[in-house]
């Protein structure tokens, strides 16, 4: 019996509404949902970290930027992704177990009957061998062979891929420890010079205000007075310049040892007089540590080595592939004699289409070859550049740094003869500002130079690819812990105030 028109009208129409129903419109973000995610967050930035008790150390700001910085984490957490995908990967070597279970039923006999292939007439009886209700189920075991196969290169490149990550990881910690190096010196000198810095701009105005009053008295000529306010200006906006480039280093550590933002430390400047060590190293040897340790040529290698397993997939894909299956089998139905039964047998499938991609996939896998081995040698060259830059830099710094001492010595020495001549009144306080403004720019320039030498060195070591931690290091560690590692490391290697010479030959 075939169903009416209305009917039929009236399903679909049904079926339309359904639809309509389950119709998916864009939903954003009410305030409420954004006000509780920022909370959320904002809590989380700088959770379960161990408070700073007392001066914190350079090896203890390095030691809370390994262990607390985002950056960092993103890292970590990038390499275990890495790692969990190659767990997973390891599943695929296993058979496939595929259970099924079903319930079938019918309104009326599945009826079959014999015909006279002669006359075409149908022969009694009509007989059936199924019941209206019926259930089903079954568990199958298959094992494809070329899937196997398969699998395993794909678990040979996730492999791979959690060594990129580890490279990626080490390229992270080398930036952040030479970052942390230069904001902790240029917060130290931050911390020694914005109150000097904000007492000379408040005598320098408190003088600008005379001047001022004596130009208004006609006590002084208008020509030496404006000289004279021109001069302190001057010193002004010299010292507000100093002023900025100090103020921000305190804030970019605190963002480095994933503090927050105006957080209140004292840091310990015990090292601010030490001298660099001598670099008495062979440019040759440097090269040749760096093309050995840097992570970006290992990871360019690891890269090939999966480009290469690409090669021997894409082989086994043009394989026939042979699937071998078990199973255990039940059916309900009481007109077989056999209920329960178990199954095997093997199936062979090929796909004839991978012959023909082939050809395609070979050239994309060779001119991947090709692009990696010329970037190879692109990043050889940069990083022979890089080496050879790094240390003509810390050569130049440490120069510079004895030259920016020196300076501060001589300038020192001065002010204290302007103020023996002040005190006599035989000069003014204009000189004498003036002079003092310039032994603390000395100071500062001193304090730069200084942390443009931590830069530098700490640049050798990036430039060559060594690892600013020993082997055994562990951030899980205490911060305690982990400086007293990492000092130790940096000692080793011939630190500021350590040995008198850098050491490459650690590893």
């Amino acid at each position: 019996m075939s169903a009416s028109p209305s009917f039929a009208v009236l399903s679909a129409l049904a079926v339309s509404l359904a639809l309509a129903g389950c119709a998916v419109k864009p939903e954003p973000l009410t305030f409420p949902q954004l006000q509780a995610i920022s909370d959320k967050n904002l809590s989380r930035v700088t959770a379960n970290q161990e408070p700073i008790a007392g001066a914190v150390t350079l090896y203890e700001a390095m030691a809370r930027a390994l262990k607390y910085n985002l950056d960092f984490k993103v890292e970590i957490m990038q390499k275990s992704l890495r790692a969990t995908e190659l767990n997973l990967a390891h599943y695929n070597f296993l058979p496939a177990a595929v259970a099924n279970s079903g319930f079938a039923s019918r309104n009326n006999y599945l009826s079959t009957g014999d015909m006279n292939l002669a006359t075409g007439a149908t022969l009694p009886p009509r007989t059936t061998s199924q019941e209206l209700r019926m259930q089903t189920s079954d568990i199958t075991f298959s094992w494809n062979i070329l899937d196997f196969g398969l699998s395993y290169i794909r678990a040979q490149q996730s492999a791979d891929k959690v060594l990129i990550a580890e490279e990626a990881k080490r390229k992270v910690i080398q930036r952040i420890i030479e970052d942390t190096r230069t904001a902790y010196w240029r917060a130290v000198s931050s911390d020694r010079m914005i109150r000097k810095l904000a007492a000379l701009e408040a005598r320098t105005k408190a003088a600008l205000a005379n001047s001022h009053a004596l130009l208004k008295s006609d006590a002084d000529s208008p020509m030496n007075a404006l000289t004279y306010q021109r001069e302190l200006i001057e010193i002004v906006r010299a010292s507000q310049k100093l002023q900025r480039e100090l103020s921000v280093a305190k804030t970019q550590l605190s963002a480095l040892m994933n503090l927050a933002p105006g957080s209140d430390f004292d840091l310990a400047a015990d090292q601010i007089n030490s001298r660099p060590p001598l670099l008495d190293v062979d440019a040759e040897d440097m090269l040749e540590a760096a093309l050995l340790n840097r992570a970006e040529l290992r990871d360019i290698q690891y890269q090939k080595r999966i480009n290469d397993k690409e090669a021997r997939a894409a082989l086994l894909e043009l394989l026939p592939g042979i699937q071998l299956y078990a199973g255990k089998n039940y059916d309900s139905n009481k007109y077989l004699d056999n209920n329960e039964w178990i199954s095997w047998g093997a199936k062979a499938s090929w796909n004839a289409i991978k012959v023909f991609q082939y050809p395609a996939k070979e050239d994309v896998i060779e001119a991947q070859d090709k692009l990696l081995d010329a970037r190879a040698l692109a990043l050889t060259m940069a990083v022979m550049t890089q080496v050879h830059v790094s240390r003509i830099r810390y050569l130049n710094s440490a120069k510079e740094l004895k030259t920016a001492r020196d300076y501060y010595d001589v300038q020192s020495r001065l002010l204290t003869q302007m103020r023996k001549e002040s005190a006599a009144d035989r000069i003014s306080e204009q000189t004498l500002i003036r002079e003092e403004l310039n032994t603390l720019v000395a100071e500062a320039q001193r304090d730069i130079a200084f942390s443009d030498a931590q830069n530098a060195y700490a640049n050798v070591f990036a430039s060559v690819g060594l690892d600013p931690y020993a082997s055994t290091t562990d951030t899980s560690m205490t911060v305690a812990t982990l400086s007293s590692e990492l000092k130790a490391v940096w000692i080793e290697r011939g630190d500021f105030g350590g040995h008198r010479k850098i050491n490459l030959a650690w590893r």
